[in-house]
């Protein structure tokens, strides 16, 4: 059983910035790419970016492209997402999640595991 826990959320003022933890119970230097997702109340969840297991192959939503970082640290099992220049319209739950099987995938049909999600606010 695969575990991720995130961690990081919060409020934070327009312009401001956030980094998102995710800390895996298993190895994330694997076959399964690794992604982060995010919903907002009466949304569907979406997909906002993911990076590889095997490599530093990394996919963005346009939503966030040039704002947000997704990275991972080995000794600590952790996946990141650094976020810059946060939005109103950046408020959501935020999820971490492992792929099924296989590489990166902006379809949450092919995420296995999930995260219990962290709250992040963007408001003044």
């Amino acid at each position: 059983q695969v575990q991720l826990v995130e961690s990081g959320g919060g409020l934070v003022q327009p312009g401001g910035s956030l980094r998102l933890s995710c800390a895996a119970s298993v190895s994330i230097f694997s076959i399964n790419a690794m992604g982060w997702f995010r919903q907002a109340p009466g949304k569907e969840r979406e997909f906002v970016a993911c990076i590889n297991g095997n490599s530093d192959s990394t996919t963005y939503s346009d939503s966030v492209k040039g704002r947000f970082t997704i990275s991972r640290d080995r000794a600590k099992n952790t996946v990141y997402l650094q976020m810059y220049s946060l939005k109103p319209e950046d408020t959501a739950v935020y999820y971490c999640a492992r792929t099924r099987y296989g590489g990166r995938s902006a379809n949450p049909r092919n995420y296995e595991y999930w995260g219990q999600g962290t709250q992040v606010t963007v408001s003044s």
